[in-house]
Parts: structure tokens; C-alpha cells; sequence
């Protein structure tokens, strides 16, 4: 059977033919189906992460300064001491749809959809956005949207330089001491699947650092699963609670199995 529907709206829109309707036994059968072709696009997105992690760096050698709350900041000082910089260009700026009161629709769509920067930070990563407007603008901005994440104003030719003059961006950077690489971009509908944490670690040089994955020797990784916390309790150095431990060596387990049926 398969039903039509004018989504309860009185006939003020087309009809519309969805997809026929099944038994359950019927209905599962065609979700495992479906599952297959879904577990291959998993493994092809692993091994795509994989080849970003042994792409090639550039080195960052012309000096940037930003506006942020605290004043003057360099490049460097985004990092916040961390080793990965995710920095995202948002247009709020004069001349931008829905200033001074909003930033850009689709870059404020992006901003809401951010992860917690608490779990980037636990994996030596620190997410920024970065835009024209005044910091007295973007406090007022952040203020009124709920938005939590650190956000600093180009003075120079940072959004040139980097290819977000015109549209918005994702760069990612690593420091290695002083010095400063960039590793990966994405725009266009590249943004659209950023926000969550995973997204995020899989554009960075060092990935999620999980034992899992297929890096670099000497990259950094830790057992899966095991370095996630609550946002708010986060200490650095800090060895794996033992009870989550044991709670995502159950999960773990149960997952494997599951993967393992035919």
C-alpha cells in the first residue's frame, strides 16, 4: 500500500506519493538492506579522515593580529595553548543581511549547530569564530543568540589570506611550538556537515586519537570511548573514570557483536 498525503493542510498543497507501508518483518528487512550501503559510506568516511591526516601542511609565517574580549591577540594566542585550531568565518560585519541585530542566516545556522568546545579542548583542539564586526557587537550578538564559543574580529588580511573575504570558511591550523601550519579547509557545502564533535576532530591533523583509527605513527591516540566526560567536569591529565569505563567496555563489546552478525 503506499498512501498519499497532503500533510493535514486541507488540500493546499499536492498530494504527495510516499513510500509504500509494511509489515514489521518487512520493514526490518528493508532497513538491514538499506543498513548495508550505510556501513560502507561509515568505513569510506573513516578512511577519507585517514587520508586528511597525511595530507600536506602549509607553513603560516606572516603575523596576525585579532580583536578579542581581553584586547589584542595573535594567531598564536587563538589556540589558547592547545595544538589544534579550528577557526570558523562567520559574516557579521556592515553589509551583511540582519546587521547590526543578527549575523548572516546561514553562518548563524552554522554557529547554533557548534559542539560543546568543552570535548574539542579535552582532544588538545580549540574552536573559534571569526568575523569584522566590533567586539562590543559580537558580545551584544553572542549575548542575545546564547552562544558560548570564543569569538575574535580580523583587522587584517586574515579572511584573504585564507580564502573567507567573500564567504564563510572552515580553516584548521596546528602549532607546533612558535610555529604555525595550516592543514585543512572546507566551504561551501563542506560547512554544512560540521557542528558536531566528531565532524570537527575528523577535519584536524590528529583526528579523534583514537586507537581505532588508522594515523600517522607516533600520532596520539587513547582507548575509544574512554576520555569522554560530562562537559562541565573535564580535568586535564585526568586518568578515565573507572566506572565509564566499564560502562563503554560493555557498549563496545555489544556494538561488535552487533557489526559482527551477517
Amino acid at each position: 500500500m503506499t498512501p498519499s498525503t497532503n500533510n493535514g493542510r486541507n488540500g493546499a498543497e499536492p498530494s504527495i506519493q510516499t513510500p509504500p507501508v509494511l509489515t514489521a518483518k518487512a520493514w526490518e528487512a528493508a532497513r538491514e538492506q538499506l543498513l548495508v550501503k550505510e556501513k560502507a559510506q561509515t568505513k569510506a568516511r573513516d578512511a577519507l579522515a585517514a587520508e586528511r591526516r597525511r595530507m600536506p601542511w602549509m607553513a603560516v609565517d606572516k603575523k596576525y593580529v585579532f580583536d578579542g574580549p581581553s584586547g589584542k591577540a595573535s594567531l598564536s594566542d587563538l589556540f589558547e595553548g592547545r595544538r589544534q585550531l579550528i577557526v570558523y568565518r562567520a559574516f557579521y560585519e556592515p553589509g551583511v543581511y540582519g546587521w547590526p541585530e543578527h549575523a548572516c542566516r546561514g553562518c548563524s545556522m552554522v554557529v547554533d549547530q557548534m559542539a560543546h568546545v568543552a570535548h574539542l579542548n579535552a582532544r588538545d583542539t580549540t574552536l573559534v569564530v571569526v568575523s569584522r564586526a566590533p567586539q562590543a557587537d559580537i558580545a551584544r550578538l553572542k549575548a542575545r543568540m546564547g552562544w558560548d564559543v570564543p569569538w575574535f574580529t580580523v583587522t587584517d588580511s586574515f579572511d584573504k589570506d585564507f580564502g573567507v573575504d567573500e564567504w564563510h570558511g572552515t580553516n584548521v591550523f596546528f602549532r607546533d611550538g612558535d610555529r604555525i601550519f595550516r592543514t585543512y579547509f572546507l566551504n561551501n557545502r563542506g560547512d554544512e556537515q560540521m557542528g558536531g564533535t566528531w565532524n570537527y576532530l575528523d577535519i584536524t591533523p590528529l583526528g579523534r586519537q583514537e586507537v581505532w583509527e588508522d594515523s600517522p605513527e607516533g600520532y596520539p591516540q587513547t582507548p575509544t570511548y574512554k576520555w569522554w566526560n560530562w562537559h562541565d567536569s573535564y580535568q586535564p591529565e585526568a586518568a578515565p573514570d573507572k566506572k565509564w569505563v566499564e560502562v563503554s567496555d560493555v557498549g563496545e563489546a555489544a556494538m561488535r557483536n552487533q557489526s559482527a552478525r551477517p
